[in-house]
């Protein structure tokens, strides 16, 4: 089993732990006594097990039941707090949410973890290893649903009242094995064992209809009636997980819907022994909640896609119109207790539903629907890839959601005579500005009607709202200047300091208190101790421990003893041409083959880190991981001769990026200029001292500004040079053919050489960069390789370096979920902080 990765208590929690709250505090109570006394009874209780025949499951679902009772009286306090004051709420509607684990963060909020571990040695179980039991809930594909899961935090934290919605998939993203080098998908089954902290509440299930016909009559009052009939039910059954805020009494509720058949199975078809045939129905409705993101490459996936968004659009909105209902008989007062936020495009089927809603069935007139639905929605753009802005067959809109189509069409029909009477004659922008785009398959495009349904429309990062202006949404943003805003990203400090990095944290606490953990700009405190001697002295005795656990983690993975004194180079992301992970492994060749002619041109020992995912059916992608794990076992051989080590670590999670991120010496951000929207591993990875390798992309461009040049290594185009060098004709041969270093390492990859079974193996990532070089990774080689060379300088500067590495924390306050948080509250939502008093 791999080494704990907890070895101390956070510094953020009390010593002491308080008693219950409430009048029984035996059940409930926050100290060790309590705590035990409420482990063994749910032992008993709610496993059926005496503590002597319990299984190491049996204790950990029995810990876990213990900490959620002491959710439950806030949980149930911060929900009647919300309606009686009848107060406007965000909900955010997220078709990804990677939580991770929760046990060990709900009692880092709790300010329990001293008291919980110290109830576990009394009953001789270890805690960190109980900890270790729980499976990641890893309901989302990378940024965006871990960006999900810190909004969810910072909600609670700050005290605001807000909700998410989303997805309770069966199976989440999958868990990646390396086999041979390959990457190899298996199904991830974080429920097989149960979870302990979702509660389910049928009686709060909701019909959602699919396929079917539109009927269009008049009605009593003379207006037009719309109804849509036949088709097939599923039923949306929500499972409600609680979010704690950080040491108050606010817990939020995550809502996730599982998909169910109306009717289980066909009794009459059954009793005549026709099996497969009963349970048809079933199993074609519960499939819309099995996975995330099916492969979307065949028709079926598309259609399941589509599905699975609008299944989950429709649960959430018919659950926020039935509570609002519960205070009001008009929606005249909705937009004011009602904020929903699109994250991403994924849930933009929400305008149309909504209309639907109140035009279909609570007869609203269209002109006041609208304005309702304008005023309630906001739109989160996320990407800047043309690919990545869905866009779906509108003959697949007409069998799925027929009159949803016929909603677009309408809401189309009317903004389109605005853009022609205020650009009059200009059919090119009417044409750009559709919502339905034209081509021998007509499609509807789903980031234009977020985008015209919504009062709001923000980027992520300053430079990919100024692009999303200039050039993705320009028309939008000439025509609606008012909507478009930015909100750039942030990481939640409690999991991406507080608990992942308890050494780290018990230093920062040492010399500036607590209160960094909920205002991080407190950390601003620490900058007057970069220079002193003695802080980076500890700070390098941090991070060389840190080293030296994930070392021995990445030990038991993969069987490579990494050097903890070599620097930690760490690219973590989702794995994606234009993350450009290749770049980095054709650096690394280049970089064993220099060694290889003169050791010593090697001045320091480096560990090259990766982990990431690759989308199942993205050949390249793959191939790329192939190509790393080749690197890997040729450069691990000769590592005593070159000091040069590289590792890929399998089924890249949050609870794994937990153990790297602390350990991190380089954070590399090497994505094409221009293409990624913020990123937040990069504000992770400075947050816990790493120094950022990076381009002028997304929210690297904030950070530089924020630790000064001086204190970051940048290199590459940017994305204005990126766009001219396209523009000017690239040719990536003719970079090839100048740089000798880039030849030798393309040309070894080409022949085989880390494919002996396979030597054709890479040739499609040759050629695609000889040929292509969509994402410019030839173009920006040199200039990556020459930084390289900078970091290795910098790093021989042993105080130096520190001196860099506590500036990159002290500065990472701006970089927190809370801050972005309140960006949204108070620009947005316009919703207020609510306390919740027990």
């Amino acid at each position: 089993m791999a080494e704990p990765i907890r070895t101390q208590t956070p510094v953020t929690q009390p010593r002491t732990a308080q008693a219950g709250t409430n009048d029984d505090s035996g059940r409930t109570g926050r100290d060790a006594t309590s705590m035990r006394r409420s482990f063994l009874d749910h032992v008993r209780y709610s496993r059926g097990k005496n503590y002597e025949t319990s299984t190491a499951h049996d204790r950990f679902m029995a810990l876990s039941l213990a900490v959620r009772d002491r959710l439950a009286d806030r949980w149930v306090k911060t929900a009647r707090t919300y309606y009686e004051a009848d107060v406007k709420r965000a909900y955010y509607l997220s078709a990804e949410y990677l939580l991770g684990r929760a046990l060990g963060n709900n009692l880092l909020n709790l300010g329990m973890h001293e008291a919980a571990a110290e109830a576990m040695r009394e009953v001789g179980v270890d805690l960190t290893n109980l900890l270790e039991m729980e499976p990641d809930a890893g309901l989302g594909n990378g940024g965006l649903g871990r960006l999900a899961a810190c909004f969810m935090d910072s909600l609670a934290t700050l005290g605001y009242p807000g909700m998410g919605y989303g997805i309770r998939y069966e199976f989440g993203i999958f868990t990646q094995d390396i086999v041979d080098g390959y990457q190899v998908e298996r199904a991830d089954e974080w429920l097989k064992f149960g979870n302990p902290w979702e509660i389910v509440r049928p009686e709060k299930a909701v019909p959602v209809r699919f396929f079917g016909r539109v009927e269009h009559h008049q009605g009593p009052d003379g207006r037009p009636v719309a109804r849509w009939v036949g088709g097939k039910t599923v039923v949306g059954v929500p499972y409600d997980t609680p979010i704690a805020g950080f040491q108050n009494n606010t817990v939020n509720t995550l809502r996730l819907w599982q998909a169910r058949a109306s009717e289980e199975f066909d009794l009459l078809l059954f009793n005549a022994g026709d099996y497969e045939r009963s349970v048809v129905e079933k199993n074609d409705s519960e499939v819309i909640s099995k996975v995330l993101y099916p492969n979307d490459a065949f028709q079926a996936g598309k259609e399941l896609r589509l599905k699975q968004q609008y299944f989950f659009v429709a649960c959430s909105i018919a659950d926020i119109v039935r509570r609002y209902l519960k205070n009001h008989t008009d929606f005249r007062d909705f937009p004011n207790k009602a904020a929903i936020q699109l994250n991403d495009t994924h849930p933009a089927i929400g305008v149309a539903e909504l209309m639907r809603v109140l035009v279909d069935e609570k007869r609203l007139l269209w002109e006041e629907a609208w304005g309702i639905t304008q005023s309630v929605f906001g739109y989160t753009n996320h990407t800047l890839l043309a690919e990545a802005m869905e866009k779906w067959p509108a003959t697949l809109f007409e069998r799925l959601l027929p009159r949803h189509l016929e909603i677009i069409y309408e809401i189309n029909q009317r903004f389109l005579r605005q853009v022609q009477i205020r650009y009059p004659y200009d059919q090119e922008k009417m044409r750009r500005m559709s919502l339905v785009e034209e081509g021998p398959e007509k499609k509807i495009r789903m980031a234009h009607l977020a985008v015209v349904g919504s009062h709001s429309v923000n980027g992520v990062a300053a430079l990919h709202t100024d692009l999303l202006r200039r050039d993705v949404m320009t028309d939008y943003a000439a025509m609606f200047p008012e909507r478009f805003n930015n909100k750039t990203n942030g990481v939640t400090p409690r999991r991406w300091l507080a608990w992942c990095n308890p050494r780290l944290s018990k230093l920062i606490t040492s010399r500036i208190g607590e209160g960094w953990a909920t205002d991080l700009d407190q950390l601003r405190k620490l900058e007057p101790h970069a220079d002193d001697p003695a802080f980076r002295n500890a700070f390098r005795e941090v991070k060389r421990a840190n080293k030296v656990d994930l070392s021995q983690h990445i030990r038991d993975l993969r069987w490579v003893q990494l050097n903890p004194d070599a620097i930690f180079d760490v690219q973590i992301k989702r794995l994606h041409e234009y993350k450009r992970q290749l770049l980095n492994a054709i650096h690394i060749v280049a970089l064993w083959m220099k060694a290889r002619r003169d050791p010593s041109s090697i001045i320091h020992p480096r560990a090259f880190i990766f982990g990431a995912k690759a989308a199942p059916g993205y050949h390249l992608a793959k191939l790329t991981i192939r190509l790393i794990n080749g690197i890997a076992e040729v450069v691990n051989s000769d590592a005593g001769t070159t000091g040069l080590q590289v590792v890929f670590a399998p089924n890249y999670r949050v609870s794994l990026a937990e153990r790297i991120i602390p350990a991190a010496d380089v954070s590399e951000q090497i994505s094409t200029a221009g293409m990624e929207a913020s990123g937040t591993g990069n504000m992770k990875l400075m947050l816990n001292g790493a120094l950022t390798l990076g381009t002028l992309d997304g929210a690297n461009v904030e950070i530089r500004d924020a630790v000064g040049d001086e204190n970051f290594f940048l290199f590459g185009l940017t994305a204005d040079e990126v766009i001219a060098r396209k523009r000017e004709g690239y040719r990536p041969r003719d970079v090839y053919n100048q740089h000798l270093e880039l030849r030798e390492a393309l040309d070894l990859i080409s022949t085989g050489f880390f494919s002996p079974e396979d030597k054709h193996l890479f040739k499609p990532l040759v050629d695609s960069l000889l040929d292509e070089d969509r994402y410019l990774v030839l173009a920006d080689f040199p200039s990556y390789m020459a930084k390289q060379e900078d970091v290795v300088r910098a790093y021989q500067d042993v105080d130096g370096w520190a001196k860099k590495c506590i500036i990159n924390v002290a500065r990472g306050g701006i970089f927190s979920s809370d801050r972005t948080i309140k960006q949204y509250a108070e620009e947005i939502w316009r919703i207020q902080k609510t306390p919740v008093e027990l």
